[in-house]
């Protein structure tokens, strides 16, 4: 049974699904109704998915009218359920407020303060702080570190401790209401007392408590220089300039070698083109909306696939976790929708006598892809050349751009929705999965080397902390991130010959 499993990378994928739902069962559970309900939204949206590649691991099609018939009901049951989370929650938080209220009541109105020597150990939720060495400190004023001290209080953070630490201060105690409320008022009372000299951080310490840190707006994430600006208009060129040469590769000729016949490649480079453009835009508009300030994309020019994306740096720092998740997913969703529509679209215009002619093989390079072609094509996957509208390309190398910005490692969009979900912790644990698995695939495909090496070398750090750490992402967006990734997964993973043989793919 195990030399079955793992011959097939479907069946394993669907495990794969599977156990992330038990897993997400086992972290739900401890929260009663409320963590089952939120677990069930995460069923409902992979659900259809796990369906669907579950069966066609055993041969069996599903017909694409019952797909999109899942989809919709999977969405109406999603709502519902959130519909009952939400007041639920709602309930929880005023219960939460009242214990708070009541606890504060009964205790000390006068937080401790501590002078600790300079080299003494610091909190390790220090370390996750935007910092940067710099070989001169300068302590904080004694008369800027009392304004601070005064902004605590009994209902927003009970300070019981206060650690100088370079130019600002770590403040211990305990968190006395909801963290998005505290963190407000906090932030409110430091601008009223300091100004925008200092910046108010809330995070988690390594023993699970909450830490209040405050550090000089002068580490403040700086924006682009003029260099850096330059780099990025260099690349923007360079990339528009390979996926004229990857377009012209995919109509079989070489573009460098025959720029006359640009006219040939302009559609299908504008599609590599606007796939990009439209992800980059989907995190600008995004990030607009939270005020939120983005460098100018660094695009990755290849000529296999026009460009492997972009690297984008986030120049302000973000009020919380919500938004990292929103500006990160942002990007991925758009690119995704816009190249799955493209996939769907020119596989139902696909046939005999159209623009691209691609061995039926060719189809066994994902899982997911090649599973949607056999629902749509059928038969005609048997065939030695298999004819196909010029948008199943373009789709697909849209899907794998996607898909590759998804990886759960560092700052690229799967490591920031990673992070943004389930902590710092866990998404540098994903990094070092990612990068090794990665090594390991790079034995069978060097793009996998090439994009391990990228990681490793520019990518690899995770996204400096958010403001207010402590405050998770509702249910929502987790069950959005965790299906995102669950795609990704099965755009990059290939069927194996047997699946493929059993699905009638290839000859």
């Amino acid at each position: 049974m195990f030399t079955a499993i793992t011959e097939d990378l479907t069946i394993l994928t669907v495990a794969f699904g599977v156990l992330i739902l038990a897993w997400g069962f086992f972290r739900a559970r401890p929260y009663g109704k409320l963590g089952v309900l939120a677990w069930l939204q995460s069923v409902t949206l992979m659900l259809p998915w796990l369906l669907v590649f579950g069966l066609a691991s055993l041969g069996v099609m599903v017909n694409l009218a019952v797909v999109l018939l899942l989809l919709v009901v999977s969405t109406a049951v999603y709502i519902g359920l959130g519909n009952q989370v939400r007041s639920l929650k709602q309930a929880a938080i005023l219960a939460r407020r009242a214990s708070a209220i009541a606890q504060a009541q009964n205790s000390e109105n006068t937080p401790a303060t501590s002078e600790v020597p300079s080299d003494a150990e610091v909190p390790p939720a220090v370390s996750a702080a935007p910092l940067s060495e710099e070989p001169e400190v300068v302590p904080i004023p004694a008369e800027d570190l009392k304004a601070i001290q005064s902004i605590f209080s009994i209902d927003t953070f009970f300070a019981t401790e206060t650690i100088p630490y370079q130019e600002g201060a770590i403040f211990r105690g305990n968190l006395r209401a909801e963290a998005d409320e505290a963190y407000a008022k906090l932030s409110a009372n430091l601008q009223e007392r300091v100004g925008d000299r200092y910046r108010m951080f809330l995070l988690e310490n390594q023993d699970g408590k909450p830490v209040a840190i405050v550090l000089p707006s002068s580490r403040d994430p700086q924006p682009m220089t003029i260099p850096q600006k330059i780099l990025a208009v260099v690349l923007i060129l360079v990339t528009i300039s390979t996926c004229l040469e990857s377009a012209g590769l995919m109509l079989g000729f070489d573009f460098y070698a025959e720029p006359q016949r640009i006219n040939e490649t302009l559609p299908f480079a504008a599609g590599i083109i606007a796939i990009l453009a439209i992800h980059e835009i989907a995190h600008w508009v995004l990030a607009r909306r939270y005020h939120v300030r983005l460098s100018l994309p660094f695009f990755i020019p290849t000529l296999q696939l026009g460009s492997f994306g972009a690297l984008t740096r986030i120049e302000s720092i973000l009020p919380n976790r919500n938004v990292l998740f929103d500006i990160a997913f942002a990007g991925p969703a758009a690119g995704g929708i816009v190249s799955f529509v493209m996939l769907l679209t020119g596989l139902l215009l696909s046939h005999k006598g159209s623009l691209f002619q691609l061995p039926s093989q060719f189809f066994q390079g994902s899982i997911l892809v090649g599973t949607l072609a056999r629902v749509v094509l059928s038969e005609s996957l048997q065939d030695p050349i298999v004819d196909v509208n010029p948008l199943v390309v373009l789709g697909w190398l849209g899907l794998v751009i996607t898909a590759l910005n998804l990886l759960p490692a560092g700052q690229l969009d799967g490591g920031r929705i990673v992070q943004s979900i389930y902590g710092r912790k866990v998404a540098s644990r994903t990094t070092i999965g990612t990068l090794i698995l990665l090594g390991l695939a790079s034995l069978v495909n060097q793009l996998a080397l090439y994009w391990a090496i990228l990681i490793l070398f520019l990518q690899r750090d995770l996204e400096r902390p958010c403001a207010n750490e402590l405050t998770e992402p509702d249910d929502a967006r987790a069950a959005l991130g965790l299906l995102a990734l669950f795609l990704m997964v099965v755009t990059l993973l290939p069927l194996t010959p047997s699946l493929a043989g059993r699905l009638g793919i290839g000859m």
